[in-house]
């Protein structure tokens, strides 16, 4: 049987908690503006993706010297209400600030993101119980709140997966994974913020973890752990308002999987998944012409959750095509997500009995 579970991007929504001094106020306010407007951006939006791939596929690995190739497209949805307030402040009689502010005006938009990405997913493996992946996501995206658009290459990513010991009936089966992703996408840190969108996270990083599973015919029980860790970004030279962005130091995720698939029959089967990820703060370096200081400002952790539910129906004896639907249980997660793959017939080869 094979089961697969799809991640969709997750937005990262980023709140500041920086202290500043008085005279400093505007140029941050006006820097943490430009950073707010990635808030529909996919900077983190592959944080939890080497952990669900690698889930995927841990009932069966390829076989040494085979190969496949799977076809991925997703869908992601996200909306909010932003809120544009003109605070002015109150004068006295001779035309004084008496030191209070009244608002003059507000206005509520609705703000959404679209975010498709085709992916696909070439298989090697190299051992039994050894294989190797890489992952070419292409990626489109469009904004209504300034109306954007952007197509382009998202980031490449390599994985292994590794399983330690044969699989036994009756027992639990477990893979060991590791993966690499590339900042090959249009980076977030190096964009016009005014005029693009980002097709990647803008940073390398490295994660590695444990996926397991259980057959309890007709069921399967599955769950991942991973550890990722994102590499710091320098010598960045972004506008953000009135001040320049240097560097990015983005923090460390944990992030897990737990779920279970049911087999209604030999040609359709059932699964529900819980995906939750936990990031830690992102520190960023901020440099000031107007001033000449440099300071940094700290976006605080976040915890996002899913929840996805997938239909997988064979479509051939050796063909199964997944469809997934799911929706985000926390604030920073997309409200809506589709997904759908299937596995792409490579002419002269066999495709391995796990696809």
């Amino acid at each position: 049987m094979f089961i697969r579970t799809t991640l969709i991007s997750l937005p990262l929504l980023l709140a500041w908690g920086a202290n500043v001094h008085a005279d400093q106020a505007q140029d941050l306010s006006k820097a943490r503006e430009a950073l707010t407007k990635q808030d529909s951006d996919a900077d983190t939006e592959k944080a939890l993706e080497e952990v669900f791939e690698a889930a995927e596929k841990n009932y069966s690995l390829l076989k040494r010297g085979g190969v496949a190739l799977n076809y991925n497209f997703d869908y992601s949805y996200y909306g909010d209400q932003r809120i544009d307030l003109v605070i002015e402040p109150n004068l006295d009689s001779e035309g004084q600030p008496t030191g209070s502010s009244s608002i003059r005006n507000a206005d509520v938009s609705p703000v959404a993101s679209h975010t498709f990405t085709n992916a696909f997913t070439f298989d090697y493996g190299l051992f039994n119980n050894l294989t190797l992946s890489a992952r070419l996501p292409l990626v489109a995206k469009f904004e209504t709140e300034d109306e954007l658009t952007a197509y382009a290459l998202g980031d490449i990513s390599g994985s292994v997966r590794w399983q330690p010991y044969e699989y036994v009936p009756g027992q639990m089966s477990q893979t060991v994974f590791g993966s690499l992703k590339l900042k090959t996408g249009d980076s977030p840190y190096e964009i016009d913020l005014n005029r693009n969108l980002s097709s990647g996270s803008g940073t390398y990083s490295l994660s590695g973890g444990l996926s397991v599973s259980k057959v309890l015919d007709p069921v399967v029980l599955f769950g991942s752990g991973s550890y990722g860790y994102n590499m710091p970004e320098k010598g960045l030279n972004q506008v953000r308002g009135s001040s320049i962005l240097e560097e990015v130091h983005p923090g460390n995720s944990l992030s897990f999987s737990m779920g279970f698939a049911y087999s209604l029959s030999y040609d359709v089967s059932l699964s529900a998944s819980f995906q939750g990820s936990f990031n830690d703060r992102t520190r960023f370096q901020l440099y000031t012409p107007a001033t000449g200081e440099t300071q940094s400002s700290i976006a605080g952790s976040q915890m996002s959750g899913i929840m996805n539910f997938a239909l997988g129906v064979r479509v051939s004896p050796k063909t199964i095509a997944n469809i997934n639907v799911g929706f985000g249980m926390t604030e920073l997660s997309p409200d809506i997500i589709l997904g759908l793959s299937l596995p792409i017939d490579i002419e002269g080869v066999k495709p391995s009995s796990g696809s």
